[in-house]
């Protein structure tokens, strides 16, 4: 064999060695750099969804802080109706009052508390408060019957009761209906489509925090 060939298996030899002996760290480096793309798409899906930056870590490891406070992300709306009614009867004279209302409810996430996105070599966890009613807005009311009785009148002070109760109705009935448990889904469902296969989103609910004595 000549002294070149023995140079070139030299060479191939060492190079192969090489080779195997770097293949745990240039595959640490592969994974390093696929959690942190990853990490970026999470970043990106919230900022163009609520217009926030959450805090993103990798492996526990603080990869960004969050910079944008945002109060809420509407995910789910629904346009819900009610009735409501009004009977009252004192010595035999009676008044009634029948309302309608049209409402505009939006379920969604309140991101005043801490959202934190933790990529992983198998997940990506998604921790945030679970979904809420945001919004109850009016779209319009009817008054379908409006009867006084002969000395029992409707007082301004209960007709404003009666008003008042349409949306705490509609609230109830959006939450009946499982506008939040729909928001948890879609935003779940949206944050998988943005990144792709590579990793399952889970959601990770975090307690509800006690009201302030």
């Amino acid at each position: 064999m000549s002294l070149l060939a023995l140079i070139i298996l030299a060479a191939l030899v060492a190079f192969v060695f090489w080779r195997f002996e770097s293949w745990p760290l240039r595959t640490a480096r592969e994974g390093s750099a696929e959690l942190e793309r990853l990490a970026g798409k999470m970043r990106d899906a919230f900022v163009d969804l609520a217009q926030l930056q959450p805090r993103v870590t990798i492996n526990d490891r603080v990869f960004l802080e969050q910079t944008t406070a945002v109060a809420e992300l509407a995910l789910v709306s629904r346009r819900m109706e009610v009735d409501h009614e009004f009977l009252h009867t004192w010595a035999g004279s009676t008044k009634r009052v029948k309302l309608r209302g049209s409402f505009n409810v939006k379920a969604g996430f309140d991101l005043r508390q801490n959202l934190t996105v933790n990529v992983r070599d198998t997940q990506i966890a998604v921790q945030l408060p679970h979904a809420t009613i945001l919004t109850v807005e009016q779209e319009n009311v009817e008054v379908l019957e409006f009867q006084n009785g002969y000395w029992n009148k409707i007082s301004a002070e209960e007709l404003e009761q009666e008003l008042a109760a349409l949306p705490k109705l509609a609230r109830e009935k959006a939450e009946q209906a499982d506008l939040p448990a729909e928001a948890e889904t879609t935003l779940r469902e949206q944050l998988q489509q943005r990144i792709g296969n590579a990793r399952p989103v889970t959601l990770v609910f975090t307690p509800e925090t006690p009201p302030k004595s």
